[in-house]
């Protein structure tokens, strides 16, 4: 059979807004052994033309990628094997490198020290000199710890990386600032970050760090943020989202409903694929938030408009909103309602992930596959061990079809002992 298609309407993403970008500046380090004796030299793959063009390249695997510019393309041509090549580091540390390899497109070092690469600097080559190019910048982040304080602004400029309280950064959802409320709890990045609100006004929201762990968290851009307790009174298809359904309309087999959160959310994307004239689009409810939860029996009454309806499980999101503890009871739940309402629901978020990601599952990630059976689909992540992962997700669905359905036990005949 050809393969669906599934497409996302990503809903109303909330997240902390940009930090300054850090020095451009790359450090690549030796292997070394627990005595501190190199067992294997740094390898920096160097060639003329953009970062992202020469990463693009794909040079050996294992090697920085570090471009150049080489105006004339003379001198890098020019290196050969053995060749030595000498700069002055970020840290005005002296390092010599040696060519190990050449080819057409560039050239592979080998260094026996640490060097930080920097935009501009001066390499120094038998046959001239060349310089470093544009490299990507770091990364910045604020380490917050319990206790210290948060500030939300509703600027989205990029703010600069403080190392002492108070911490501030944007936040991509207005109506936050509008909604909020003094005591409401606030998660950031996937529940690193857990606080609780102490004052709101117009342009700012100020948090009290209350989980950080024992050394602290960092506080990154771009990462998600919950508001559990706060009802945000914005619907969830955004202008971008209702772009896009037509093309969805066309092309998918699915659309996947995220932030969905009411009945008059579902009617909202029913409607929306009704005037697309697209009854066979299949539609999927994303349960991410509590007050998703709480509405889902209306959601489901509503979604039963539509011929094809599913329900997705997310428990990435859920987790950080409802608390870690209480996912289990959740999810538990939500499997129930949708089999009263003869709706078939997704298992998803982390199924097998340590095993698409590294090839070797973990005990509990197994046992949580085994429960993805009481639902009609598992859903995985990529991973460079996707296929095992595929193949070993279909055994212990497999095994387990005999064991229960849904919620019930099947009472099978025991054969454990058949390995």
């Amino acid at each position: 059979p050809a393969p669906l298609v599934a497409m996302d309407l990503a809903g109303p993403k909330v997240r902390t807004g940009p930090i300054e970008p850090g020095p451009r500046v790359v450090k690549v380090k030796p292997a070394r052994d627990p005595s501190g004796t190199v067992t294997e030299p740094s390898r920096v793959w160097l060639a003329a033309g953009t970062h992202d063009a020469v990463a693009a390249a794909h040079g050996p695997e294992g090697a920085v990628v570090v471009p150049l510019a080489d105006p004339d393309g003379k001198t890098l041509a020019g290196l050969q094997r053995g060749d030595e090549i000498e700069l002055t580091d970020a840290r005005g540390a002296h390092r010599r490198l040696e060519v190990e390899r050449v080819d057409g497109e560039g050239v592979l070092v080998r260094a026996e020290k640490t060097v930080y690469w920097a935009t501009g600097t001066a390499l120094t080559t038998p046959h001239g000199p060349l310089e470093v190019g544009q490299l990507p910048p770091l990364e910045q982040s604020m380490r917050v710890h319990e206790g210290e304080e948060i500030v939300l602004a509703r600027s989205l400029e990029p703010v600069p990386a403080v190392d002492t309280p108070p911490y501030r950064i944007g936040l991509t959802l207005a109506q936050a600032f509008a909604d909020a409320a003094v005591g409401d709890r606030v998660s950031i990045d996937d529940g690193r970050i857990g606080a609780r609100i102490t004052a709101v006004s117009a342009d700012e929201i100020t948090l009290e760090v209350t989980q950080a762990g024992p050394r602290g968290a960092k506080l990154k851009a771009e990462k998600g943020v919950n508001f559990p307790d706060t009802h945000l009174a914005i619907p969830a298809l955004t202008d971008e989202d209702l772009a896009h359904i037509p093309f969805a309309a066309r092309h998918a087999d699915m659309v996947n409903m995220s932030f969905v959160r009411s009945a008059e959310d579902v009617a909202q994307l029913i409607d929306a694929l009704e005037a697309e004239d697209a009854p066979d689009v299949d539609i999927t409810l994303k349960i991410e938030t509590v007050e998703a939860f709480r509405q889902l029996p209306r959601m489901l009454l509503e979604a039963m408009r539509w011929r094809d309806v599913g329900v997705m499980i997310a428990r990435g999101d859920l987790a950080v909103e409802a608390g870690f503890a209480r996912m289990a009871e959740l999810q538990e739940e939500i499997l129930w309602l949708c089999e009263a309402a003869h709706v078939p629901a997704i298992w998803a978020t982390q199924v097998l992930e340590s095993l698409a990601k590294t090839g070797l599952p973990s005990r509990a990630e197994i046992t949580d596959a085994a429960m993805a059976q009481r639902a009609e689909a598992a859903m995985l992540n990529k991973g460079p061990y996707i296929d095992r992962a595929v193949t070993v997700l279909g055994d212990i669905l497999g095994r387990m079809h005999g064991h229960a359905s849904k919620k019930r036990d099947m009472l099978r005949r025991l054969e454990s002992w058949s390995l």
